[in-house]
């Protein structure tokens, strides 16, 4: 089969997306036939790829339809069917959240994936314009579930296409490792390469007690790396939270109401801080401290490098100075 995936690609009529898009479980989803024929390949490739990354797609991401759902899907489609007489799949099919669609592009690595990927995304964003403007036709529990799921959606979408791994971006880096480069220079964990977002989200799994995040630069991305934390760990941000787009008070509501199970303690660090430092269960036995290259908020833009220090007991004094500090209010 001839692979047209990197061809000049026409834009998508982005109308005909939304017709696409359904609501199940909460959840805004496009099915895995309808994003291959947008990203150019075969539906079992773009499944293939997302169970060879599975890591990558938690339930809020990708999940497979039940026989009722996938039939409900059907009658919206093509209205009254005789479903059991085999004229359609006989799989249960996958589908995908506009964060999940955004992932896909990351593990195919195609033009055509990235391209068709952000129309498909900036699809999804137009729908919560839509439900804005009639939001009076809409019950209260239902504006609330969709809005906040596209809130930081449209920060980040200007920046999606910057952030997906292309080929040509993949040859670069392995043309560093060709030239003698230090394997220190490049994200690794536990001795393995991650992307960015899987890294932080893996140290933050592994805190049994506290999380405390020092980090002068916030957005939503920040808050979002930390419900992979489990419910009972306390969590603390000591910050100033500077930059052109910080974290709002909007966001920080917008995602306490959807993550009501992840509390977040904002502490100002009244310019005392510089670099990123991220401290696993403080004052314990177990205490481990990260050193950040870059705010967990730019994770995957450029090549940069979490370091696990060696002696975590040394960091004790000026962290609890730091805990002392008045309360962040944000803007």
């Amino acid at each position: 089969m001839t692979d047209n995936s990197n061809l000049a690609y026409a834009p998508i009529d982005k109308e005909k997306v939304k017709t696409q898009i359904y609501e199940i479980r909460g959840y805004k989803v496009m099915v895995d036939n309808t994003i291959a024929s947008y990203f150019g390949i075969e539906t079992k490739a773009l499944n293939r790829a997302m169970k060879r990354n599975i890591k990558r797609f938690p339930k809020n991401f990708c999940f497979q339809l039940t026989k009722e759902e996938y039939h409900n899907i059907l009658r919206c489609q093509f209205g009254t069917l005789e479903l059991e007489q085999g004229k359609f799949s006989k799989y249960l099919p996958y589908v995908y959240t506009e964060t999940g669609v955004a992932m896909l592009t990351s593990t195919l690595h195609t033009d055509r994936a990235i391209e068709a990927s952000i129309q498909i995304m900036e699809a999804f964003v137009e729908m919560s314009h839509f439900i804005r403007q009639n939001k009076d036709l809409l019950p209260d529990r239902a504006i609330e579930t969709i809005l906040l799921r596209h809130e930081h959606l449209q920060g980040e979408l200007v920046r999606i296409k910057a952030n997906m791994v292309t080929k040509s971006d993949l040859a670069e880096i392995m043309s560093l490792f060709e030239t003698g480069i230090s394997s220190e220079e490049i994200l690794i964990l536990d001795g393995e390469p991650f992307t960015a977002d899987i890294a932080f989200q893996k140290i933050y799994r592994s805190a049994q007690q506290s999380i405390i995040v020092i980090d002068d630069y916030l957005a939503i991305k920040t808050l979002l790396h930390l419900t992979s934390a489990k419910s009972t760990v306390e969590i603390t941000i000591v910050s100033d939270n500077k930059g052109n787009h910080p974290l709002r008070q909007t966001d920080q509501a917008d995602f306490q109401a959807e993550y009501p199970s992840t509390n977040i303690r904002f502490v100002s660090s009244q310019n005392r801080t510089h670099d990123r430092y991220i401290v696993i269960d403080f004052d314990t036995n177990h205490m481990r401290v990260f050193h950040c290259g870059a705010s967990s908020k730019d994770a995957g833009r450029k090549i940069t490098t979490i370091t696990e220090l060696k002696e975590p007991k040394i960091y004790i004094s000026v962290v609890k100075e730091l805990l002392t500090n008045p309360p962040l209010e944000l803007r």
